[in-house]
């Protein structure tokens, strides 16, 4: 009997939720974060997204972790659901907004059919969780906001800040914890020995 390799373990709820709640608190100092460096991007308000990627990891790394449907999705709304919780200047807005966020990395993942998760698929994630965080704040925070002086940049910084904090930042987290053997349940630490 054959296993299906979509089918989530326990060990695999159990790791996204530890990656989902650690992410939550941070999301909750990093909000700290948003808030005093406001005055710092004053000169152009939406290069302040630079910062933004912080919010997004853990949908990639969910998903370069765990590798199963639904990963990068569950990790990054449970991590807002936990940030909620905590309290923030957004409250609950900040749930239906990781759903968002959670699904632009997922949707890379499944363009990539849930079987490569290097380099280029961790960039790949972090950038369409950037365009989905900036797509959904193009119209629930910045919808009065001009288009060209302040939208498109902000989609823009925040792609890339998505593709370098999320993408490699995670995929630069899981190198740095595989050969500790924390992940030798999931394929990234089968593939220690590759690295």
């Amino acid at each position: 009997m054959t296993t299906n390799p979509y089918r989530w373990r326990t060990i695999d709820i159990v790791v996204a939720s530890v990656v989902a709640v650690a992410f939550g608190v941070i999301f909750w100092a990093w909000n700290t974060v948003w808030a005093v460096t406001e005055g710092a991007f004053a000169f152009f308000p939406p290069s302040q997204t630079v910062l933004y990627g912080v919010w997004l990891i853990p949908a990639v790394l969910g998903g370069l972790i765990v590798r199963k449907p639904g990963a990068a999705l569950y990790t990054e709304l449970v991590a807002a659901v936990v940030s909620a919780l905590l309290g923030n200047a957004w409250g609950g807005t900040v749930i239906p907004q990781g759903l968002v966020q959670g699904l632009g990395a997922e949707l890379a993942f499944a363009a990539l059919l849930y079987r490569s998760y290097s380099l280029s698929p961790a960039l790949l994630a972090g950038a369409l969780t950037g365009l989905s965080a900036a797509v959904y704040d193009f119209f629930v925070w910045n919808s009065e906001a001009a288009l060209m002086s302040y939208r498109v940049p902000y989609a823009a910084i925040t792609v890339v800040s998505g593709a370098v904090l999320a993408g490699i930042g995670s995929w630069a987290l899981v190198r740095a914890l595989t050969p500790t053997g924390v992940l030798d349940r999931f394929g990234a630490g089968r593939e220690r020995a590759t690295i």
